[in-house]
């Protein structure tokens, strides 16, 4: 049995369609029409022990409620699910003290106490030990770099800072699997970095199981072997990121570079392919992936060519294009 199992799990919402004006208003203490919107449409997915994966999908897709389901915070309408053998929203403490959820846009913190005070309510809430809690505060607090921010308090410390913290308040009681919804949401690249490089490390060490969701596709690729694309509440695609490019990517990119102009009329690049970049002495062309050795060819045999590279197409490229069709 894999460690999460997920079976054709559902969640709408039935919400209140107000009429506009005052005359809808006063219709809607007598009569008031709904409308069902669908969540999540029937997911299903497994995830093994160890395993880090994306979860990737646009605004409205279903990634955020389908991790509230299986945290146990949301009710589905209909489906299974199981995480560590429990099932989530049953809520027994046997699984409420194996998994964490941390969501990049909300505070678990106190806003108005040091960080150190919030991190020890956590640590006796879990019933953590004095010892091993500090052992884990001082271990955690060091390999992300704000050791002397904790006697700061929360309202003080710099976005970076404060989800440096909730991050570490998350896995305090060392769960066996945690779920992050956006967790370097605005930060700077060098603390999405930090963050990016401790969970990696984190992961390699302790075989947490994570379900990661991020609109930073920096993220993922950095991360995440596998991911799972979601959208309108259903599974588009489960697999790796090369995957991903080997499926939906139509064109790769063909970079090259010469000594010299040859004599004679201009080379038509825009007949090749789509030109990204042009230069006097190099060109960056788009081109469609069963044209590449033609396209090539032709480019060796009427310039001077001393260097060529052919790439795939950008992750983050592809993903934006399938979430735009």
């Amino acid at each position: 049995m894999s460690l999460i199992e997920v079976h054709n799990l559902t969640k709408s919402f039935r919400t209140y369609k107000k009429q506009p004006g005052f005359r809808g208003a006063v219709r809607g203490l007598f009569h008031r029409e709904y409308e069902q919107t669908v969540a999540v449409d029937h997911v299903g997915f497994k995830v093994e022990e160890g395993e880090m994966v994306g979860f990737l999908g646009p605004n409205g897709a279903g990634k955020t409620t389908t991790l509230k389901m299986l945290a146990g915070l949301l009710y589905p309408t209909s489906g299974e699910a199981h995480v560590l053998g429990c099932v989530p929203w049953e809520r027994k403490d046997r699984y409420r003290r194996q998994f964490a959820l941390l969501l990049g846009q909300k505070n678990q913190l106190w806003w108005d106490l040091p960080a150190r005070e919030s991190l020890e309510l956590n640590g006796r809430i879990y019933g953590i030990p004095q010892k091993d809690f500090q052992r884990r505060v001082d271990d955690l607090t060091h390999l992300l770099g704000v050791a002397e921010k904790l006697d700061v308090m929360v309202r003080e410390l710099s976005l970076g800072e404060r989800m440096k913290m909730e991050l570490i308040a998350s896995l305090l009681h060392e769960p066996k699997v945690l779920f992050l919804d956006e967790p370097t949401i605005g930060l700077d690249v060098v603390s999405q970095k930090t963050v990016r490089d401790f969970l990696r490390q984190y992961n390699t060490e302790r075989k947490t199981t994570i379900i990661l969701t991020s609109h930073y596709m920096a993220d993922i690729q950095a991360l995440c072997r596998r991911v799972v694309i979601i959208d309108h509440g259903r599974i588009f695609f489960d697999g790796s990121l090369e995957e991903i490019i080997d499926r939906f990517s139509g064109e790769k990119i063909v970079a090259i570079s010469w000594d010299h102009q040859p004599s004679g009329a201009k080379m038509d690049f825009k007949s090749l392919g789509e030109v990204i970049e042009e230069g006097s002495n190099h060109v960056q062309l788009k081109v469609p992936r069963e044209k590449v050795i033609p396209v090539c060819k032709q480019l060796l045999d009427d310039l001077p060519v001393n260097d060529i590279d052919i790439q795939e197409m950008p992750v983050d490229e592809v993903i934006r294009r399938i979430f735009a069709r």
